[in-house]
């Protein structure tokens, strides 16, 4: 073989090998925030399933539940002080 033609060999490779990783980073931290937001919506679903008895709701959207998923019980409890803070001064 040539050297020339080995050299494109290892030079498509490595291309390949950046596209691949440029390609693939992106859709990790896309997967990973996909991930949150679902595990944020289970939190709110039990908190509103568990709050119904006591009387509050926490909307469930996506900013909730990124906010639920990122943070996790700390976020969920967030959200149910601010609603409560934001009834009780409107």
């Amino acid at each position: 073989m040539d050297v020339p033609l080995i050299m494109v060999y290892a030079f498509s490779a490595f291309i390949i090998y950046v596209l691949a990783y440029i390609l693939y980073v992106p859709l990790k931290y896309a997967m990973r925030l996909l991930t949150s937001i679902l595990v944020g919506g289970a939190l709110l679903w039990i908190t509103n399933l568990l709050g119904s008895r006591l009387g509050f709701a926490v909307a469930i959207n996506p900013i909730t539940a990124l906010v639920s998923g990122t943070l996790g019980l700390p976020g969920v409890v967030l959200l149910v002080v601010l609603k409560d803070f934001i009834i009780k001064h409107m």
